[in-house]
């Protein structure tokens, strides 16, 4: 049983790198608080949340309860749905008095992705400082996005305090800042509730891996400077091979075990507490009360999947390369493995001759460990939200602040230090790599799905201004080539849908579709990653694992994708350049290993 289930404070932050299985624990642990008789709010912060797949239940941007464990509720934090109802706030009480178009520009002003944080994050902070809203409550479970996100939003009460405190008379993204001086005190509240050991506890959630022990180590130290420092850290996932004879098995528990022998310094003095890998899915109650208890679940043996017949990566890149240029997007929910990915096809396409720029829009991605050596032909570039926020601010005093006066100056530096500023800056980063793809190749790792679609978001919301002041849609098409209309068209974006061969990756890449093709975006292809059927394993546990991949390998094919491509659980770590080559061309075993 984890400590914060025997000895739970009020508030419970389960965070990580994506795909550790934050929202698994999270939700066992609400489990189990409630079936020991306390009254539980979960509550996700994701804007992809999967809570609804993992209970199998409704949860939805109100608090409702879970019919099937008494004592608990669910609230999803629904970006869209808190910045609608942040804009009525802002926009209802002047509608009727102002003429439409002033109401139809106030409404465009409101619809950026910074609108759509601040709203999120006032949702957020409400349960932490409200205490109306959860009376009835013990116990507030948080399942958050992955870790840069989250670090996001745990860093936005005390970024919009000090704009607050240092522009009373200023303006931001979202209006005046006297707007915003009714929230400072919730806001300050917040950071206090975060910052005391008797009221939260944050649960670090890592797989024993050296690339999520290093994420989590990177969390660990952000958070204490935020004065986040009642942490703990659970290693989910832990192997043990059962097979001494499966090669793959035995290379697994060995990199598992090098990883938890090389634990980064900041997370040596933290609690550390394990759960061991399951050879069920993490999807309904019982699998959920089972994750954390030494009780096996009894599910009916999954059938076979004739997973090898599909096609390895390196026959995508075959259709990548034969436009000569081009953009290559990967997305995908957090922890499928967009980086890796992303870095195997640019190496791949390195390989056969041609100059490749791998980027990355994750604030918590590092390619260079993936690719681990330089490699001749290959240029690499981060967006980097505090660099980009640096570089534009500069730009902005230097071109407008000059013709400037003093007062003029000093309005627009204050409007800068908004922390609004970083989404225009990312956004002209991001959209210079869209650029830069009509004259070569370029491969874009992209963060996890929600932050990426409110930057697609951010895309469509300059297309719309643009083709507003060229004559409507036809006429920003006949004029001027917006970023996404390079990302609609298949000629010249290849949007990659990356996902993990288990029932709740598949259906968040399902929904991540579902969003894009209502943006005009189709996207290109899907690729499967550590199929554990494609690699064949003897273990007991991995076959089992491997068995249950049937049903949603079979979906993919069927229901959602028109091309696949499937890349197999390795016994090698996919680190380094013949790595990263061997796993594009579907070697679940290197020659060389």
């Amino acid at each position: 049983m984890l400590h914060v289930i025997e000895h739970p404070t009020r508030h419970l932050f389960f965070t990580g790198k994506g795909g550790v299985g934050k929202t698994s624990l999270a939700t066992a642990t609400a489990i189990a608080l409630a079936d020991a008789g306390k009254r539980v709010l979960l509550v996700s912060t994701d804007p992809a949340s999967n809570l609804g797949q993992v209970l199998e239940a409704q949860v939805t941007d109100e608090i409702g309860p879970v019919p099937a464990v008494p004592g608990l509720t669910t609230f999803n934090i629904n970006p869209e749905a808190a910045a609608e109802a942040y804009r009525e706030r802002v926009i209802g009480p002047v509608r009727g008095t102002l003429p439409e178009s002033a109401i139809a520009q106030m409404t465009e002003s409101l619809s950026g992705a910074c609108t759509t944080e601040i709203a999120s994050f006032d949702a957020f902070t409400r349960l932490l400082t409200d205490p109306a809203l959860v009376e009835d409550v013990d116990h507030v479970v948080f399942d958050t996005a992955p870790t840069g996100h989250t670090l996001r939003l745990l860093q936005l009460p005390a970024a919009w305090n000090e704009f607050i405190d240092t522009n009373p008379d200023g303006a931001s993204c979202l209006g005046p800042s006297s707007g915003l001086q009714a929230q400072q005190a919730q806001y300050a509240a917040a950071v206090e509730a975060l910052g005391d050991r008797a009221q939260t506890t944050l649960v670090l959630v890592t797989r024993p891996e050296s690339s999520a022990l290093a994420e989590a180590a990177r969390s660990s130290a952000e958070l204490a400077t935020l004065g986040v420092n009642s942490q703990r850290l659970v290693v989910n996932g832990v192997f043990r091979a059962t097979d001494p004879a499966d090669p793959l098995a035995a290379a697994i528990e060995a990199h598992q075990q090098e990883a938890m022998d090389n634990v980064p310094p900041p997370l040596r003095d933290l609690p550390v507490e394990t759960v061991a890998l399951k050879a069920h899915n993490l999807v309904g109650i019982a699998a959920l009360r089972a994750l954390i208890s030494d009780e096996p679940l009894q599910a009916p043996e999954a059938e076979s999947f004739a997973a090898p017949d599909l096609p390895p990566l390196s026959d995508l890149v075959d259709e990548i390369e034969a436009d000569g240029k081009g953009l290559v997007m990967v997305m995908g929910k957090g922890g499928v493995g967009k980086t890796t990915i992303a870095a195997a096809i640019a190496v791949e396409l390195v390989q056969r001759g041609h100059p490749v720029h791998l980027s990355t829009t994750d604030p918590a991605a590092h390619l260079e460990h993936a690719l681990a050596d330089e490699v001749e032909g290959l240029t690499l570039s981060r967006i980097d939200p505090q660099e980009e926020t640096r570089r534009y601010t500069e730009h902005v005093l230097t071109t407008k602040g000059k013709k400037l006066d003093s007062d003029g100056l000093k309005l627009l530096e204050e409007d800068l230090r908004s922390p609004c500023t970083e989404e225009v800056a990312v956004f002209q980063a991001f959209s210079q790599r869209i650029r830069e793809a009509a004259r070569g190749f370029v491969v874009l790792d992209t963060a996890p799905t929600g932050h990426t679609l409110l930057l697609l978001d951010q895309t469509g919301a300059y297309h719309r201004e643009v083709a507003r002041n060229t004559g409507g849609p036809g006429g920003a098409r006949g004029k001027v080539t917006t970023p996404l209309m390079r990302l609609q068209d298949p000629s010249q974006t290849k949007l990659l849908i990356a996902t993990l061969p288990e029932t709740t990756p598949v259906l968040e890449a399902a929904g991540l579709q579902a969003d894009l093709r209502r943006a005009g975006i189709e996207p290109w292809a899907w690729v499967v990653n550590q199929s554990l059927a494609a690699a064949q394993p003897t273990d007991p546990l991995l076959s089992a694992r491997a068995r249950a991949e049937a049903p949603q390998l079979r979906a993919i094919v069927t229901e959602h994708a028109t091309r696949v491509a499937l890349v197999p659980m390795t016994t090698y770590e996919p680190v380094g350049p013949d790595a990263l080559e061997g796993l594009a061309r579907g070697a679940s075993v290197l020659e060389t290993a």
